[in-house]
């Protein structure tokens, strides 16, 4: 057996020896074995100090091995679902002396990125996209006339998710070739929920399926061929086997797919066997595998749901997360004053795609288990459910991070917004969001909300603010209202005693000035004020408006402005196209108004790559010093035109 340069029995330099999935190939099972663990304690060593997607990566190691071991990739297509659980993939093609840039500006893309290898054939960082894209892959393969393999890897939160069952309703239709590796850890952010999830479980536990209906399948082989009657027999016997053994019927095989396990996701002599026995079956196969999420790392086995995705560095040893400390994050003030507002009002209910977690719902939970509902990644599912919700007279919140709002965009406007139902939206990451890059910016909510009719938005400037915008949309009657607000802490400001409802459509003059005028919402009203602080010491007096309601504007105060005269920035953390400044001049060409300078500040037309959240600010302008040297330019270009 051939072993890679550098590699010596019984010492860990293996992976040293792996550039490429050709390599991999040349090992024996028991190196295969070594290998694993190695790759762990890689992950485990670097991830600590990058952050990353630990706990979902650590589960698939062994089946990535076996997979490339078995395939030809990138003639073979692996199509990961979501990406994010692809690191020990990109381990495997080469990416490995690059793994202390993950998640970094320029570096290494904590998702399946395109650019970076051949062998990465699909992007994705929302769930639930793989099949679609087998099926896409596979059809497009049969008119080419190529032999190449499909394998799509899913997971078994992402079946929750409607375009994979879709997907798999097509498959079953087209009965091309491709293979659907379905990765049941019963996890995917959260612990899975819901019927098919149930349905996996007794699965689970009724191996004893699998083994009797080969020992019949063994059974009939062996018996002469005596005409189609015995053959028909026998396929009853085997339907009536699987309904006595798994009282709910083998649901894959229902689709019309060729189901194989579950098998131990760990054992790598099996994925191998079973690989390559699956090969030459014709027509799609499911192979379901059972993985633990965290493998190997005692502190992610125990929590996974924490340790899915760890945003900074960790102490490998002890597992403690180092965390900045300072003001609560706003989802925490989030989930903090919805306790309190429950508290007061019984309508009140909490809704989530798979995210109670992340969206600070936890809390809220405990306090009110009958209250919570998490219908697992299912965003279409969720705002048309909370739709019905307050059509009976409650009040849903449907907590959920921008990105994954952008899923559910037909029935926030067709079930919520034409039927101007009360759904209260808590729109989590809304703005720039850092490591997770292109999939995760929450910059396109602004726009894809704000020209719907009936929809009230608005961005808190602060924690207090926050709350209060919070209390207002509980108060709120007439319609669907939401509240944005971004992936960080606040800046530390008292809370009022009592919170405050803010009269809709209003805005609030922060800082005088005659100079010029920035309008700016969230994160960016601290910005305005430093900028409009530093051009005070120059003389300029710029006027730091917070202009919290996107929709409706405050047109009373964009008249007085354009009275006034003022030259204009308008400064916002999301697209430039559909934002509030394209809002602000939407408003200023229906008035009429003549002379009015307005300039955009925020995120122009492209996608923005993953960064620490204050590069992206850098990069796109955002920052204090960018937006003063904007103001000076715009006050001296004023001046001229006066004169």
């Amino acid at each position: 057996m051939d072993i890679p340069k550098g590699r010596k029995r019984g010492t860990d330099l293996l992976l040293e020896g792996i550039d490429g999935p050709s390599d991999l190939k040349k090992l024996d099972l028991a190196e295969l074995t070594l290998l694993a663990e190695e790759i762990r304690q890689f992950l485990i060593q670097n991830l600590s100090k990058t952050g990353g997607h630990l706990a979902p990566n650590l589960g698939v190691v062994e089946l990535t091995l076996a997979l490339h071991y078995v395939y030809e990739s990138p003639k073979d297509k692996f199509i990961f679902d979501v990406g994010h659980q692809a690191y020990v993939h990109k381990i495997l093609t080469g990416r490995k002396n690059r793994f202390d840039t993950l998640r970094q500006k320029n570096g290494l893309c904590g998702f399946v990125k395109r650019s970076e290898s051949e062998h990465d054939v699909w992007e994705a960082g929302h769930s639930s996209t793989s099949l679609s894209a087998a099926i896409g892959m596979a059809i497009a393969r049969d008119l080419r006339g190529d032999d190449n393999k499909i394998i799509a890897i899913i997971g078994d939160g992402a079946l929750t998710g409607g375009m994979a069952l879709e997907a798999l309703n097509h498959i079953g239709h087209e009965q091309r070739n491709l293979t659907v590796i379905l990765n049941d850890n019963e996890m995917s952010i959260a612990p899975n929920v819901g019927a098919i999830h149930n349905y996996l479980g007794k699965i689970r536990s009724a191996r004893q399926y699998r083994k009797a209906k080969d020992e019949l399948e063994w059974l009939l082989r062996k018996v002469p061929a005596i005409g189609g009657k015995l053959a028909a027999t026998a396929e009853r016997v085997k339907d009536s086997l699987k309904h006595l053994l798994v009282p709910d019927g083998v649901l894959f095989e229902e689709f019309g797919l060729k189901y194989f396990g579950p098998i131990d996701g760990h054992d790598i002599q099996k994925l191998i066997e079973t690989f390559r026995q699956t090969d030459d079956v014709q027509g799609p196969v499911l192979i379901h595998v059972l993985t633990t999420k965290g493998k190997g790392y005692s502190p992610a086995e125990q929590d996974a749901h924490k340790w899915h995705g760890v945003t900074g560095s960790y102490k490998i040893e002890s597992g403690q997360v180092v965390k900045p400390v300072g003001p609560p994050m706003y989802t925490e003030v989030f989930g903090e004053t919805l306790i309190e507002l429950a508290a007061l009002d019984e309508r009140i209910v909490a809704v989530t795609p798979a995210m109670p977690g992340g969206s600070g719902l936890l809390g809220f939970a405990q306090k009110y288990p009958g209250r919570m509902f998490d219908v697992g990644i299912a965003e279409q599912h969720a705002a048309t459910m909370c739709a019905a919700i307050a059509l009976e007279g409650l009040k849903p919140v449907f907590a959920v991070y921008s990105t994954f709002l952008q899923r559910a965009y037909d029935q926030v406007v067709h079930d919520i917004c034409r039927q101007n139902l009360n759904v209260i939206f808590a729109i989590d990451r809304a703005g720039f969001v850092g490591a997770d890059g292109e999939t995760h910016q929450g910059v396109y909510d602004i726009a894809f909300l704000r020209h719907i009719p009936n929809m009230v938005l608005m961005m808190p400037k602060d924690e207090n603010e926050l709350r209060n915008m919070l209390y207002t949309a509980v108060d709120y009657n007439d319609g669907p209202i939401a509240v944005r607000y971004p992936r960080e802490a606040g800046i530390g400001v008292a809370y009022d005693a009592v919170p405050q409802i803010i009269p809709i459509g209003t805005w609030e003059t922060l800082l005088p000035g005659d100079s010029a005028a920035i309008l700016a919402i969230g994160p960016m009203v601290r910005v305005a004020e430093e900028a409009a602080e530093l051009l005070k010491r120059e003389g300029l007096s710029v006027r730091v408006v917070n202009a919290r309601f996107v929709k409706p504007l405050d047109e009373d105060m964009l008249r007085q402005l354009g009275r006034e005269g003022l030259p204009m920035l308008v400064l916002e953390e999301g697209s430039e196209l559909g934002g509030l400044g394209s809002a602000v001049l939407e408003f200023y060409a229906r008035s009429g108004m003549r002379g009015v300078s307005v300039q955009l500040a925020g995120v122009p037309d492209h996608f923005v790559e993953h960064a620490t959240i204050k590069e992206q600010r850098q990069d796109h302008g955002l920052t204090a010093e960018h937006v003063a040297a904007r103001l000076r330019t715009m006050t001296m270009r004023q001046r001229q035109r006066a004169t």
